[in-house]
C-alpha cells in the first residue's frame, strides 16, 4: 500500500488478483494461504480486499499459544480462515497499528485507531482496536465500506412497514427510536431514513461515535469524550445551530435522553437508537435512564426493533413439507395472519426452505441478510397508557391487542415466504 494524501491505496494487482481469484470463503481462505509467504504489506492488503471481496464487515487476529488465527464476519457469522506463526502475527499487528496511528511500544492497555483504504475508487473507512490477550494483543478490524449504505426502498421491507417508516420520517417533529443488540442493522437503518428525507429545504445534522459513513450534504459530527465532547453537549449545540432533522447516534444517558426529548417536543425530528430486546422494552427504557414519561409519551412517534437474519441462498435453496411440530407452529403464530403479507390463505400445506450450500453461497446454504422488524406507533391510547409507567409486559400485550406484528411473527412471514428458514428464525429471534 501507498500513502497518499493520508489515505492507504491497495494497489492494481492486488485488487486485479483479488477480484480474479476471491469469489467466495473458499477462494479467500487459499488466496491468504498464497500469499503468507510475501511481505506484510502486500498479505495486509490481501486480507482487506478479500474481506470487503466478500462484503465482510470486520477481521479478527487473534493471537494463540503457538500461532494467531485469522477469522472474518460475513453474514453476520465468523468463519476460521487461516493460520498464522507468531512471527507473521507480529509483522501484521506492528503495521496495522503503525496505519492506524496507534503506538506500538503500548501492548498492555486497549488502543483504538483509524485509517482509510483505496480500491479503485472507493473510499473505505478502517477502524482498528487492539485488546491485551493472554498470548498477544487481539486486533479487531471494522471495515465501513460505503456500499453498505442502502436506500429506504433496498431494505427489504413489507409493504405495510414501507408506508408507515415513509410516512413516518416526512413529519416534522417528534422522535423515531430504532432499537436491538450491536450489529443488528440500526444504523443502516436511520442512514436510510435520512437519505430518504435529504434534501436542500432541510437541515440535518448527526451526532455520532463514530461517524460510520459520510453522507452528501448531511452535517456529521463525532462525540470526542476526551475533550469534554459528549452526546449531550453535542446536543446543546447542535440545538442551537437550528436543524430541522437530528440523528443522535444513541442515548445512552440521562441527559442525551432528556435533550432529545425536548428538541423532539419542539419542532424537530428526532431519530436515535437503544439497547433494548424489543420494541416494547424502549418506553421502560427511557424511564429508567430517568425520563419523565410526561415527555417520552408525546415525544417519541415510533419505535422500531429490528435483527439481521440471514437470507437462504436462492441458488441452491430446497423446499420441504414442514413437520407436524413445524406446521402446529407456523399456524399458532402466524394465526389471524393468513391472506395478509403475502402469505397464502391456507397455512396447512407451507413447504419450508431448508439451507443447502453450493459455490454460489460458499457451500454455507445462505447468502446476504435482511432485516426483521417489529414497530410500532404511538397513538392517543398508547400515549395515555404510557403515563401510567407500566411494565414491558403490559406494553407489549397492549401492542399486540392493537394489532402490533411481533418480531418472531415478522421472521415466521419471511420464511413463509422463502426468504429464509426456521432454523435461522430461532437462531436471531426468540420466540414467544
Amino acid at each position: 500500500m501507498d500513502n497518499v494524501l493520508g489515505s492507504i491505496v491497495v494497489p492494481k494487482e492486488i485488487i486485479t488478483d483479488v477480484k480474479k481469484n476471491v469469489g467466495n470463503f473458499e477462494e479467500f481462505k487459499k488466496n491468504i494461504a498464497g500469499h503468507a509467504d510475501q511481505n506484510t504489506t502486500n498479505l495486509l492488503d490481501a486480507i482487506l480486499c478479500g474481506a470487503v471481496q466478500l462484503g465482510s464487515s470486520d477481521v479478527h487476529i487473534e493471537p494463540q499459544e503457538d500461532k494467531a488465527r485469522l477469522r472474518i464476519r460475513i453474514d453476520g457469522i465468523l468463519q476460521d480462515a487461516v493460520f498464522f506463526s507468531q512471527d507473521l502475527y507480529h509483522h501484521l499487528l506492528s503495521r496495522i497499528k503503525l496505519l492506524s496511528k496507534i503506538k506500538l511500544n503500548i501492548t498492555d492497555k486497549p488502543q483504538d485507531g483509524r485509517f482509510t483504504m483505496i480500491i479503485e475508487d472507493l473510499r473505505i473507512e478502517i477502524r482498528t482496536s487492539t485488546l491485551p490477550a493472554e498470548y498477544g494483543e487481539s486486533i479487531a478490524i471494522r471495515i465501513l465500506n460505503p456500499k453498505s449504505l442502502i436506500q429506504i426502498d433496498d431494505l427489504g421491507l413489507r409493504q405495510d412497514l414501507y408506508d408507515i417508516f415513509l410516512k413516518e420520517i416526512k413529519k416534522p417533529n417528534g422522535m423515531i427510536i430504532v432499537t436491538g443488540p450491536t450489529g443488528a442493522g440500526k444504523t443502516t437503518t436511520l442512514y436510510a431514513f435520512l437519505m430518504k428525507i435529504q434534501s436542500p429545504e432541510i437541515k440535518i445534522i448527526t451526532i455520532e461515535d463514530p461517524i460510520e459513513y459520510h453522507i452528501q450534504g448531511v452535517s456529521q459530527t463525532q462525540v470526542a469524550p476526551e475533550k469534554g465532547y459528549s452526546f449531550s453537549e453535542g446536543l446543546r449545540s447542535i440545538v442551537r445551530q437550528d436543524p430541522d432533522v437530528i440523528l443522535v447516534g444513541e442515548i445512552r444517558d440521562l441527559e442525551t435522553a432528556k435533550i432529545s426529548l425536548q428538541a423532539a417536543l419542539t419542532g424537530h425530528l428526532v431519530l436515535s437508537t437503544l439497547h433494548t430486546n424489543d420494541a416494547a422494552g424502549t418506553i421502560p427504557r427511557l424511564i429508567d435512564l430517568g425520563a419523565e414519561a410526561s415527555s417520552v409519551a408525546p415525544a417519541v412517534k415510533m419505535v422500531v426493533a429490528q435483527r439481521l437474519a440471514r437470507k437462504v441462498c436462492q441458488e441452491c435453496v430446497e423446499l420441504s413439507k414442514s413437520s407436524p411440530e413445524e406446521l402446529h407452529e407456523i399456524k399458532s403464530v402466524l394465526k389471524g395472519l393468513e391472506g395478509k403479507f403475502g402469505l397464502p390463505k391456507k397455512l396447512d400445506n407451507v413447504k419450508l426452505p431448508k439451507a443447502k450450500g453450493c459455490k454460489a453461497c460458499g457451500n454455507d446454504g445462505y447468502k446476504g441478510r435482511k432485516g426483521i422488524f417489529e414497530v410500532f406507533l404511538v397513538d392517543a391510547d398508547v400515549e395515555k397508557f404510557i403515563l401510567t409507567n407500566p411494565a414491558v409486559s403490559a406494553i407489549k400485550d397492549m401492542l399486540v391487542k392493537k394489532g402490533m406484528i411481533t418480531m418472531y411473527q415478522a421472521g415466521l412471514i419471511e420464511v413463509v415466504l422463502g426468504e429464509t428458514t426456521l432454523e435461522e428464525i430461532k437462531k436471531v429471534i426468540s420466540d414467544e
